[in-house]
């Protein structure tokens, strides 16, 4: 019923930007919360950023901060994640995901999500 569906993936080399989409269907990013996760390759899912829509309150997590922004365009129904000052550790799969409501959790932790897309890879160069 709800799907997020992520897009804008690519290659590029270190000191580049990329920015990602999350088309929702099914579901209204501008009533609640909207995120961006990562995994790196051999490594756990980790929180990037997140937008809590009603106040348009921003979280970010520190490897990041300064360099990525979350935004939405609520006409399109849609969630970005604009990447600046790209490094290879950035290197991962990212998600989007929507509707946290996991009580006394931390947003970037993962659990308390509700819906999730399947991934767009994100490839950085030396």
């Amino acid at each position: 019923q709800v799907q997020l569906v992520e897009s804008g993936g690519g290659s590029v080399q270190a000191g580049g930007s990329l920015t990602l989409s999350c088309a929702a269907s099914g579901y209204t990013y501008s009533t609640d919360w909207m995120g961006w996760f990562r995994q790196p390759p051999g490594r756990g899912r980790e929180g990037v950023a997140a937008m809590y829509a009603i106040n348009s309150s921003t979280y970010y997590s520190d490897s990041v901060k300064g360099r990525f922004t979350i935004s939405q365009d609520v006409a399109k129904n849609t969630v970005y994640l604009q990447m600046n000052s790209l490094k290879p550790e950035d290197t991962a799969m990212y998600y989007c995901a929507a509707d946290f409501d996991g009580p006394g959790t931390q947003w970037e932790n993962g659990p308390g999500w509700v819906y999730w897309g399947q991934g767009t890879q994100v490839t950085v160069s030396s």
